[in-house]
C-alpha cells in the first residue's frame, strides 16, 4: 500500500489531502486546510504550516508527498507568499526523510482530468469520482491537495 500526501501551499491558506493506494483503488484518508490570518506575523504565519504540515505527516504517517510546483503569477506578492509556503513545506518532508513530487498545474489537470485544459470544476469533478466520494471535497485548496496526491500515484505507476 502506498500512502501519499498531496499538499497545495498558500500563505493564507495550505491544503493537505492524504490518499492510501492499494490493489489498483484509491482511498481518502484525510485532508483539510491549514489556515493563517492576514494580521499574524509573517514568520508566524510560516512557522504555523510547517508545525501543522509536520503534524499531519506524524499523525498519518505518509510514506511520499506531493506538491503543485509554482507557476508565474500577475501577483507578485502572492506568489512570493506560495514560494516561503513551499519552502517550509519542503523543509518539513525532507526533515521526514520522504520524497517529494513536484508538479505542473497542467500535469495534474491531465493525470486527474484526462485533459491539460481541464479547468477547477472539472478537476474538482475528478477528484470526486476517483476517490469515490459523495461530494467535492473543500475547501478548493484541499481538493487541489487530493489532485496532486492522485498525480504522485499516477506518475509512478509505469
Amino acid at each position: 500500500m502506498r500512502r501519499v500526501l498531496g499538499i497545495d501551499p498558500g500563505l493564507a491558506s495550505t491544503g493537505f489531502g492524504i490518499i492510501d493506494y492499494y490493489n489498483n483503488r484509491y482511498r481518502m484518508v484525510s485532508y483539510g486546510c491549514i489556515e493563517t490570518k492576514a494580521k499574524e506575523l509573517h514568520g508566524q504565519r510560516l512557522l504555523i504550516i510547517y508545525n501543522k504540515i509536520c503534524a499531519v505527516i506524524n499523525e498519518f504517517k505518509p510514506t511520499e508527498a506531493s506538491m503543485e510546483t509554482l507557476y508565474f503569477a500577475k501577483n507578485v506578492s502572492s506568489a512570493l507568499g506560495v514560494a516561503e509556503a513551499r519552502g517550509v513545506v519542503t523543509l518539513c518532508v525532507s526533515q521526514k526523510g520522504m520524497n517529494l513530487g513536484e508538479y505542473t498545474p497542467n500535469q495534474i489537470k491531465q493525470a486527474v482530468s484526462g485533459s491539460s485544459n481541464a479547468d477547477k470544476k472539472l478537476v474538482q469533478k475528478s477528484v470526486k469520482f476517483l476517490l469515490g466520494l459523495n461530494s467535492i471535497p473543500k475547501p478548493d485548496h484541499a481538493a487541489d491537495a487530493l489532485a496532486a496526491a492522485i498525480t504522485h500515484i499516477h506518475s509512478r505507476m509505469f
